[in-house]
C-alpha cells in the first residue's frame, strides 16, 4: 500500500531555558544554560545540588486549581505543551474530525513526585495507609495523554510509550505509523517528565550518573568534553502536532517540516550501560534512513543522545561514523542540546524534536556549550557546534534518543515540499 506523508503542523515547549516556543528558541541560539540550585526540594544532604528546573511557572495560569491537583507535574507539563500546540495547529471542531484524531504520548516515568510523597506521607503516619484518592491516577503514566485527549474530546489511539530516554521518540514513531498507515488524520505527540525530586536526584546519584560539579553548575553539562562527570536533570516537555499532508493541505494548514522516517532497534547489552561499539544506535540510525528513503549524506544536522556521560558520547559518535562514513568529518553538523537543556529523560526526544524543526526553520546549528576540551577520543574533524550556534544550509536533520534497557530511537525530518 501507499503510505501517507505525515507532516508537522504545531508546537509547543515548556523548557529549563523558555517556556514557550519562542522562548526556548532563544536560549538555545543564545546558548543559554539551563542548569540552578534546585529549588523543588532541600538539596543540601545530596551529592548533586542542582539541575536544569522550569523556571517561573504557575500551573493555575493554565489549569485550574481544582483539576491541577488531580494531576502529577508531568501531566500539567503535558497539558501546558498540548495547549500550545494544538492552538499553533489551528485544529478545531470545525475542521477535523474527532474521532480520527489521536494522542500518543513519552514519558519515562511518569508520576514520581507523587508516588514519592504518598510514600512519604505513610511513612510520617507510622505506616497507617491514608493514601490520596488521586494517587493512582496521578501516578500512571498513560495519565498523560489521558487528560490531553479529555480536555479535547480525541477519540483516536490514546497511550503512553515507556522506554526509558527513548520515550517520545517512540511515542513519535508510532504516531508516525498510524498516520501513514491511515488510522488517523492527526495526532498530539511529544513527552513531558518532571523527575527533579529527592528520588530522583538520589536515584541518579546512587548509580553516579550525575554531575556533581556544585560549585560551577552553569558548565555542569558537558557533551563530549573530556571533563564531563555525568548528566544533569532536567525537566519539562514539548508537543509536536502530527498531521497527514493531504487533511492538513485541505485545511490551510501551516507546514513545518515533514517527518520522514522512524528507526528503532535494542543493544540487547546492558542494563544501563550503551553498547561499547555503539552498534544500537547505529542500526537505530540505519533504520530511520531506510525508513526516509535517503541516503547518509543528505542529512545535514544530527541532533545528538549526548548526556554529557563518559560512556554514552563517545559510543554515539563512534555509531555516527560508521554509519555516515567521510560525510561525518565534511557536511555534517552534530550538536547536543542537552548541554543547554539538561536531560528530560522520557521528555528528551520531544523538546529535541522541536531543537531540530528550529534548526531547519531558522537554517541554524543550535551550538553545544559548555565544550571546553573535546573528548581525545573524538575525531578533531568532527563539527561539534562548540559554544556557539552556526548559520548554515538544514534541509534534513536527524534526532536521536537512546535509553536504559538499551532501548534506541531515531527521527528524521526534512524540509517541506510539496
Amino acid at each position: 500500500m501507499e503510505l501517507k506523508r505525515v507532516v508537522v503542523t504545531g508546537l509547543g515547549a515548556l523548557t529549563p531555558i523558555g517556556n514557550t516556543v519562542e522562548e526556548y528558541w532563544e536560549g538555545l541560539k543564545n546558548g543559554v544554560s539551563g542548569a540552578n540550585p534546585i529549588t523543588h526540594f532541600d538539596p543540601t544532604l545530596f551529592k548533586t545540588q542542582f539541575a536544569c528546573e522550569i523556571k517561573n511557572f504557575d500551573v493555575n495560569e493554565f489549569i485550574p486549581r481544582q483539576d491541577a491537583r488531580k494531576m502529577d507535574l508531568f501531566t500539567q507539563y503535558a497539558l501546558v505543551v498540548a495547549e500550545q500546540a494544538v492552538n499553533d495547529s489551528g485544529l478545531n471542531d470545525e475542521n477535523i474530525n474527532k474521532d480520527k484524531v489521536g494522542v500518543i504520548w513519552g514519558s519515562g516515568i511518569g508520576g514520581l513526585k507523587t508516588f514519592e510523597e504518598e510514600v512519604l506521607n505513610l511513612a510520617a503516619n507510622n505506616g497507617n495507609p491514608r493514601f490520596n484518592p488521586f494517587f493512582i491516577p496521578k501516578m500512571i503514566a498513560d495519565s498523560a495523554s489521558g487528560q490531553i485527549s479529555i480536555k479535547y474530546g480525541f477519540r483516536g489511539p490514546n497511550f503512553v510509550t515507556v522506554s526509558a530516554c527513548a520515550s517520545t521518540n517512540n511515542a513519535i514513531i508510532d504516531a508516525f505509523n498510524y498516520i501513514r498507515l491511515g488510522r488517523m488524520v492527526a495526532c498530539v505527540s511529544g513527552g513531558s517528565e518532571a523527575a527533579v525530586t529527592q528520588a530522583g536526584i538520589g536515584g541518579f546519584n546512587a548509580l553516579r550518573a550525575l554531575s556533581v560539579r556544585n560549585d560551577d553548575y552553569k558548565t555542569a553539562s558537558r557533551p563530549y568534553d573530556q571533563d564531563r562527570d555525568g548528566f544533569v536533570l532536567g525537566e519539562g516537555g514539548a508537543s509536536v502536532i502530527l498531521e497527514e499532508y493531504e487533511h492538513a493541505k485541505a485545511r490551510g494548514a501551516k507546514i513545518y517540516c515533514e517527518l520522514v522516517g522512524g528507526g528503532i532497534s535494542s543493544d540487547a547489552y546492558h542494563i544501563t550501560a550503551p553498547h561499547p561499539e555503539g552498534y544500537g544506535a547505529y542500526l537505530s540510525m540505519k533504520d530511520a534512513l531506510e525508513d526516509a528513503r535517503m541516503e547518509a549524506e543528505e542529512v545535514d544536522y544530527i541532533n545528538t543522545h549526548g548526556t554529557s556521560t563518559p560512556l554514552g558520547d563517545p559510543q554515539e559518535v563512534k555509531a555516527i561514523e560508521k554509519l555516515f562514513g567521510e560525510h561525518t568529518y565534511g557536511g555534517l553538523s552534530i550538536s547536543s542540546t542537552k548541554s543547554m537543556t539538561g536531560h528530560l529523560l522520557g521528555g528528551a526526544g520531544a523538546v529535541e524534536t522541536i531543537a531540530c524543526i528550529l534548526a531547519m526553520q531558522h537554517q541554524m546549528v543550535p551550538p553545544t556549550i559548555n565544550l571546553f576540551n573535546v573528548d581525545e577520543t573524538i575525531d578533531s574533524r568532527i563539527d561539534l557546534t562548540p559554544n556557539k550556534a552556526k548559520a548554515r544550509k538544514i534541509d534534513v536533520v536527524l534526532s536521536n534518543c537512546f535509553g536504559f534497557g538499551g532501548h534506541n530511537a531515531t527521527l528524521i525530518f526534512k524540509k517541506f515540499v510539496e
